[in-house]
């Protein structure tokens, strides 16, 4: 039997009703002949409230253990699932990440999978199981502890499970039916695409798209599995994530992301020598602090300023790692001038590979809004600026403007 997996995310199992109206969706998959794995979050709010409950229990809690209590949400939303569909005359059951079981690394709250093991999955289909639901968001250590992945760790869990089984797609279903060329809150005439690249989705995604996971989008371009994102309320065709080769024809640019609450901090007077990013940026690293653009600045008279964006609820740490490398005597530095009133926008699109002067068009559209330019970085299909926080919105319509998104090539 061909196989497919199904993904719904927390709004899609909010309750009772909303578990029989995804119960309904696996019945017609099932009933096309495929035989489903579904993997299921836990219901909406549920997590959050878990976690609470950690919290309280002491500042100084066990990962281990949390991870024991916020993988249960998944737990109660598998096993409602499996008998939701048992009572639609459907052969089904419940699997624990364990259960499987899902390897991963022993990182608490941020493990990684490293192996699915499908044997125990492969019999249950050959005894005549027709859907496995599997609870998301969590797998088993090395030493035999519960794990969880992380935040969007269902989605992560869902494209790993269609690599193992080599099912034919995995279908996310989500409060949204589909990807947009943006935001539609900030521009009506956001688009839905039909099809979008690996590589467009993963640096949207990277972006502050929220659709998506990053790790999730990285997983099914590696495997090469095809994502298709749909709405879990409305019978409306979704979008593709798929393999550039499978698009015929795309806009130079196919959508524009932002990230609101970034900030930027540059180190004053820096000594311009050999190894120094190393010695600023390592610290930040160890920090846990999330880096992003960087640019260092003409050097004059052996020193120099170092410009980088971080998110703004990091800034507090970065500025403690610097401090405490200053000293060690690692780096030396006359000030550190933060900014936290920045966002960052970009353009994606792998049409740019191809076409000369896309950050010309963009650059011209900001200025023509008068939006001024703090910071630019590029890669091959992308092109991210800071920018005022309070020029966001303006920005990304602008941009989207300039680009016509809202029109299919």
């Amino acid at each position: 039997m061909p196989r497919l997996v199904m993904k719904f995310g927390g709004t899609s199992v909010a309750d009772l009703d909303r578990i029989r109206n995804a119960a309904a969706r696996i019945k017609r998959e099932v009933d096309a002949g495929y035989d489903v794995a579904v993997v299921v979050s836990a219901m909406s709010g549920k997590t959050n409230e878990l976690v609470g409950w950690v919290r309280e229990s002491g500042a100084l809690y066990d990962a281990r253990e949390y991870d024991a209590v916020v993988s249960s949400g998944e737990q109660v939303t598998s096993g409602l699932m499996a008998l939701t569909l048992q009572a639609m005359g459907i052969e089904a059951r419940s699997w624990q990440g364990w259960q499987v079981p899902v390897r991963t690394t022993s990182a608490h709250g941020a493990a990684r999978i490293e192996d699915i093991e499908t044997q125990n999955l492969d019999a249950k289909f050959s005894d005549g199981m027709q859907v496995a639901v599997i609870a998301g968001f969590q797998g088993l250590s090395p030493e035999n502890r519960i794990t969880t992945l992380g935040r969007g760790g269902s989605d992560t869990t869902a494209v790993a499970f269609a690599a193992a089984l080599g099912a034919e797609r995995c279908d996310i279903y989500t409060d949204v039916d589909g990807i947009y060329t943006t935001d539609p809150r900030i521009v009506a005439e956001a688009r839905k695409l039909d099809r979008i690249a690996y590589e467009e989705m993963l640096e949207l995604a990277s972006l502050g798209a929220k659709v998506l996971q990053t790790r999730s989008v990285e997983l099914a371009m590696r495997y090469k599995v095809r994502l298709q994102v749909l709405s879990s309320f409305e019978d409306k065709p979704g979008t593709l994530v798929c393999d550039e080769e499978e698009i015929m024809e795309s806009n130079v640019v196919s959508g524009v992301a932002f990230q609101r609450d970034e900030a930027k901090l540059t180190l004053i007077s820096v000594a311009d020598r050999p190894g120094i990013a190393a010695a600023i940026f390592g610290p930040l690293a160890d920090a846990g602090v999330n880096v992003d653009m960087i640019v260092q600045n003409i050097s004059e008279e052996g020193r120099t300023d170092m410009t980088f964006s971080c998110p703004v609820d990091e800034v507090p740490h970065a500025r403690k790692a610097l401090e405490q490398a200053m000293e060690r005597g690692e780096i030396n530095y006359h000030g550190l001038d933060a900014d936290t009133n920045v966002a960052k926008v970009s353009i994606v699109g792998i049409g740019m590979r191809s076409h000369a002067g896309v950050a010309k068009k963009m650059f011209r559209a900001l200025a023509n809004d008068g939006v001024n330019i703090k910071v630019i970085t590029t890669s091959e299909i992308k092109v991210s600026v800071l920018i005022d926080r309070k020029y966001l919105e303006l920005a990304v319509r602008a941009l989207h403007d300039a680009f016509d998104l809202e029109k299919a090539n």
